[in-house]
């Protein structure tokens, strides 16, 4: 190894460069390390490099890395350590350590190591030098990497986010909302629109920006420096922010609560028109460079495309939905002896609006008729169809025609518009009176009854084709199904927006619509409610919503006479062991344990006769008379006009006894016509005096 530490006691006169000087340039140096002897000789360059005074060097490895810290002189004794136990030829490293003036400079150092036969290292040679500024470069090169990843991921980001706003409120809480102030790399946010000759601040996201709030809305004139760049057109970037804000008077006051030291003032521009103006503020920020004016301007040109929009897509929106809610009833008409609540929900699709619609008729004689029905497509053509083919229906209902004639016409009616719509729907002519029912329906989904113990029942109707369809195929049929609502039960229709979601069994909807009613509130304006909450996320699928709830009003009596009425579907094999439940259990209720035994006997004695002999369902009435001893009466109505006969049953005969349980059991009891059907009643207690009414049963 050449020794240069006598030539650096050489000096040359005349103002030339000396060894040592050329040395220190050069900054790159040799060394030769003897692993056996444990010394490494190191040449006066190298020497330089390790900021090592030759004079003072005594060849120990140890004194020569003395400049290193602890981590750094760990980190490169791993390196070195592990190319030795290793079997490697060689090994390269990069270090820190700390020149004489205190600044840090980076080494680079590159060895081969020389092994005997036995692949023991015995000898290592190699070179160091001064890297510190091809490091600082390759560090502002990273570092410019950085930055302009960062910035294309913030654009990206942004881009990202706003693609999914449709509406401007969803552009507003994509740049406020979470994470929205870390896509713009801003800490505060002012977003204001162009409306009327008017700067509204629609968005105001960061720290103490609240302070603001009296800006918000203020005449398109100087006086504000957004105010001015939407005029003018122009950007307007500071990184003295709080200088500028004391020449705003309107600003000036609330300079000390604003924690900000530059800001971007970027007008919003979507070919060739001024939507509005954007400020980003930040804390930090002190200079803005080209690429991150840019940056700016390029954020505020996707603000200003998205908005555009959002803005373009609120007003169709508006139009359409007010087309469509002039052709749905403005007001629902009160009804005697029940309560009707109506929702409606559009899918958010710009003017692609559908045709549900609900309605709710006076009939005569004191009915009401009640409808919803879908018009096939969501277009404003669909609603304009359902605008008409609604008007029509009414009309119908209205000239008191029978639910299945009403279909029947409706569907010519469709047929005859000269349109390939096809709509479906359900209709039922209501009478509160008696709580009698006649429901159709038109390829439609039929109605839900809640009933008065909360259990929502799916009455079986018949249906027919859908409106339009059925007379281009001559099948105008659309057989009438009768349904019976005692009081305080509640009948609900709606469109399949409802139930149905893609990618789902449309069962499964029903399923979760019916449990959702039986443990909603009993009033209709308040299952309505609970209806329109629990489903809204279905609602937010793309597809219109009707729906209807009647409810007929409950009949529970006085304190001291309570009542209660169930129906009893035919059908519903659960339903004769439930009544009899609620039998007991009201009658324990109402204090009057002792003849609990005896009602629910009785209860399924007429019950099982009705389901058993008729070909329908029955309702039945608990009441307790208000007498001045109280006695307890059951009644069960059906729709039958047969009369119960008294028989005498054989020995093996498993029928026949009901009327001798009700001799037997009752106080009294009898048989009523009702309408189209009779009622059997019986009362439980105290036999009655000697006032005329004590003869019981029939002939």
């Amino acid at each position: 190894m050449t020794d240069n530490r006598a030539l650096g006691a050489e000096r040359q006169h005349g103002g030339e460069i000396q060894p040592t000087e050329r040395l220190a340039m050069n900054r790159t140096g040799s060394f030769d390390w003897d692993v056996d002897a444990g010394t490494i000789d190191v040449d006066d360059a190298g020497l330089l490099v390790f900021g090592q005074a030759p004079e003072t060097f005594d060849a120990r490895p140890a004194t020569l890395v003395r400049r290193l810290d602890q981590p750094e002189r760990e980190r490169l004794d791993g390196v070195i350590r592990d190319a030795l136990t290793s079997g490697r030829s060689s090994y390269a490293a990069y270090f820190r350590l700390e020149r004489d003036d205190g600044s840090e400079q980076w080494t680079h150092v590159q060895a081969r190591i020389l092994r005997a036969r036995d692949g023991r290292a015995h000898r290592i040679v190699g070179i160091v030098r001064d890297a510190t500024s091809e490091v600082t470069h390759s560090e502002f090169v990273m570092e410019l990497e950085k930055r302009r990843k960062r910035q294309t991921d913030m654009v990206e980001r942004s881009t990202r986010a706003l693609s999914r706003a449709v509406t401007v409120d969803d552009v507003t809480a994509a740049l406020t909302g979470p994470g929205g102030l870390a896509r713009l790399g801003a800490d505060g946010l002012a977003l204001g629109l162009v409306e009327n000759g008017s700067l509204n601040i629609i968005a105001l996201s960061g720290e103490s920006l609240d302070v603001l709030d009296d800006l918000r809305l203020r005449r398109l004139e100087d006086g504000l420096p957004l105010h001015e760049t939407v005029l003018s057109g122009r950007p307007l970037f500071t990184s003295a922010f709080q200088e500028l804000i004391q020449g705003y008077p309107l600003l000036a006051p609330h300079a000390g609560r604003l924690p900000f030291r530059a800001a971007a003032y970027l007008p919003l521009v979507a070919q060739a028109r001024t939507l509005g103006g954007m400020a980003l503020l930040y804390r930090r920020h002190t200079t803005f460079t080209a690429d991150e004016r840019n940056l700016a301007l390029g954020l505020a040109a996707i603000v200003a495309q998205s908005l555009q929009r959002a803005i373009l897509f609120d007003e169709e929106r508006e139009l359409a939905t007010g087309l469509q809610a002039t052709m749905l009833p403005r007001r629902i008409p009160e009804i005697r002896g029940g309560e009707i609540a109506v929702r409606y929900h559009s899918a958010w699709s710009g003017r692609q609006v559908g045709g549900d619609w609900y309605d709710v008729v006076p009939l005569p004689k004191g009915r009401v008729g009640i409808v919803v029905g879908d018009v096939q497509g969501h277009d404003t053509h669909a609603a304009a169809i359902m605008g008409q083919l609604r008007i029509a229906l009414r009309a119908y209902a209205g000239e008191g025609h029978a639910p299945s004639t009403v279909l029947a016409r409706a569907s010519r009616f469709l047929a005859e518009l000269d349109t390939e719509r096809f709509a479906t729907c359900a209709y039922a002519q209501v009478d509160l009176g008696s709580g009698t029912a006649r429901a159709v329906r038109a390829g439609h989904p039929g109605p839900l009854i809640r009933h008065t113990d909360g259990r929502v029942g799916v009455p079986k109707l018949q249906g027919g084709l859908p409106l339009g369809i059925a007379s281009v195929f001559g099948d105008e049929e659309y057989p009438e199904t009768r349904l019976d609502l005692v009081p305080g039960e509640t009948l609900v229709l709606f469109t399949d927006g409802l139930v149905e979601e893609p990618g789902t069994d449309i069962g499964q909807g029903m399923e979760a619509l019916a449990e959702a009613i039986g443990a909603g509130p009993p009033g209709a304006e308040a299952l309505a409610d609970h209806l329109s909450q629990r489903f809204w996320e279905r609602w937010g699928a793309g597809d219109d919503v009707a729906l209807l709830v009647l409810r007929r009003s409950p009949d529970p009596g006085t304190t001291r006479a309570p009542r209660i009425h169930q129906y009893i579907h035919q059908a519903d094999p659960e339903g004769l062991s439930e009544a009899r439940a609620v039998v007991r259990r009201a009658l324990r209720d109402w204090g009057m344990r002792e003849y609990a035994d005896d009602a629910e006997l009785l209860t399924g004695e007429l019950l099982g006769n009705v389901l058993l002999h008729t070909e329908g369902g029955a309702v039945l009435t608990l009441e307790v008379l208000p007498e001045p001893v109280r006695r307890v009466r059951l009644a069960v109505q059906d729709r039958s006009s047969a009369w119960p006969r008294r028989r005498t049953p054989g020995e093996a005969a498993t029928s026949g006894r009901g009327l001798l349980l009700l001799d037997a059991l009752a106080a009294r009891w009898g048989v009523e016509p009702r309408g189209e059907g009779k009622a059997v009643w019986c009362e439980i207690g105290p036999a009655p005096g000697r006032d005329g009414m004590g003869v019981r049963g029939v002939p």
